[in-house]
């Protein structure tokens, strides 16, 4: 069984039986309490941050939340293949030996997401090797301002851990975008070219943040007083915390834009916009005195909020 910090039922504190909504309640509550924002400096919470993002991408997933009940920590990897995994495992040895690739092809059959299967080679005909494609997680801040990632590629015949890759991750780049490292794919046959590495940015949950583009959308809760008089409140960005001026008789649902403060755009382009929905907060299970002081307030609302409707 896997241990507490790779099994992502211990990670997210849920029986292996939990429902989606069981498991989503339980990401958002410990996402919030690990998020960098709120935990300055603070490198534990931002590993456990990571190692709760990592184990909610799994279980949020129906595919990878089957591979890894069926295979284990192996299928956390984000590049495991479970059909070619399944595979392997229904003909352990007819696959390895076919073509030239020896136990190597077990490992690509396992990781690799490219399509296609091993042939054998015939004639001297240079062919160019099979293009790869791995998958790199990313938080929304990693993605806007860019970053430097490692990819570890197995391959037959290198040291265990294979070859070490530095990947650069441009500013600005997008869930499902793509980087190509040229000649990083598997060698050619016949002394032909080597195939592509092709890196797919998947961006991890966010515990506040939504996004829609180059966008950012986040829900703000507010008291009635701040709602009805006006408030100056802090409000969490990617590239920090900054102060908010809500209006005096903001209405519930309204949406305020901060511009600039969305996701980076490539190149010189300017970044997305943050745009803030403002939810009122009502206080509940009032006694008599605080329920006499509403009625007083009320008195000074308009007279027919629902006139229009019924016109």
């Amino acid at each position: 069984m896997a241990g507490a910090q790779t099994d992502p039922y211990a990670i997210l504190g849920v029986p292996r039986d939990a429902d989606p909504k069981t498991i989503k309640s339980a990401y958002r509550r410990l996402a919030q309490a690990h998020h960098p924002d709120l935990n300055r400096d603070n490198s534990i919470a931002e590993e456990r941050f990571k190692q709760i993002s990592g184990a909610y991408a799994v279980l949020s997933d129906p595919k990878r939340r089957q591979a890894y009940d069926e295979f284990g920590s192996i299928a956390m990897d984000p590049n495991f293949n479970a059909d070619g995994a399944r595979a392997s495992r229904r003909n352990p040895f007819g696959t390895a030996f076919e073509g030239s690739g020896g136990f190597g092809n077990i490992f690509d059959e396992f990781f690799s997401n490219s399509a296609g299967g091993f042939s054998r080679q015939r004639g001297p005909r240079k062919t160019k090797g099979r293009d790869r494609e791995v998958a790199l997680q990313l938080d929304l801040r990693e993605a806007s301002e860019g970053c430097e990632r490692s990819v570890s590629l197995g391959r037959a015949g290198t040291p265990r851990g294979g070859e070490i890759l530095r990947v650069q991750i441009p500013p600005g780049t997008r869930n499902d975008g793509r980087i190509r490292l040229a000649g990083k794919g598997d060698p050619g046959a016949h002394g032909g070219p080597p195939g592509d590495l092709y890196c797919r940015i998947k961006l991890r949950p966010h515990a506040f943040f939504r996004v829609d583009d180059f966008d950012l959308l986040l829900d703000v809760p507010i008291s009635l007083k701040e709602a009805m008089l006006g408030a100056e409140i802090e409000i969490p960005t990617l590239t920090g915390r900054v102060t908010l001026n809500v209006p005096a008789g903001t209405d519930e649902g309204s949406r305020l834009r901060l511009r600039g403060k969305g996701m980076t755009r490539p190149g010189d382009k300017p970044a997305g916009d943050l745009y803030v929905t403002l939810l009122i907060r009502v206080p509940k299970d009032l006694d008599q005195e605080a329920r006499e002081h509403v009625i007083e307030l009320d008195k000074f609302g308009p007279d027919d909020l629902r006139k229009h409707l019924l016109d």
